[in-house]
């Protein structure tokens, strides 16, 4: 039984760095053309960065189950995207616009694999509940 809870542990970490995820691509689309971020400059497509503690487990600790959690959110190396619109108020000396440098599809993409990495997590979580409960009812007979 206790190996059941403790293969949830780790699908709930799984679950949450998938939300996390999904948060963030949500948060890319929503700014897909917002060209002053809060530093002034066009909005810069953040990415999710996983580590797993295996990894850390490796350097010393054994003790612990291999669980994947967020090490942090980093904000993606490419540039903006430049587009030649000289009316508009954003544009510099040349008509030059800077965009954020976010590709729709890529994020649909991108969204689409999290979510179904948080189903397939969510399904091995019932199916865990289920077969504990199972457990539970051959004890009672």
């Amino acid at each position: 039984m206790i190996q059941v809870l403790t293969g949830i542990q780790s699908t709930a970490a799984a679950l949450d760095a998938e939300h996390t995820r999904l948060d963030v691509i949500s948060q890319n689309i929503a700014n897909a053309h917002t060209t002053r971020d809060v530093d002034g400059k066009p909005y810069q497509r953040r990415v999710v960065i996983f580590e797993n503690e295996l990894n850390q487990a490796m350097n010393g600790d054994s003790s612990a189950l291999p669980t994947m959690h967020v090490a942090k959110i980093a904000r993606d190396g490419r540039g903006p995207i430049k587009v030649y619109e000289p009316g508009n108020p954003e544009a510099d000396a040349k008509g030059m616009v800077s965009l954020p440098n976010i590709n729709i599809h890529e994020e649909m993409a991108d969204m689409i694999s999290a979510s179904r990495t948080f189903e397939a997590n969510l399904a091995v979580v019932k199916n865990a509940r289920s077969m504990a409960m199972q457990t539970l009812a051959m004890g009672r007979h």
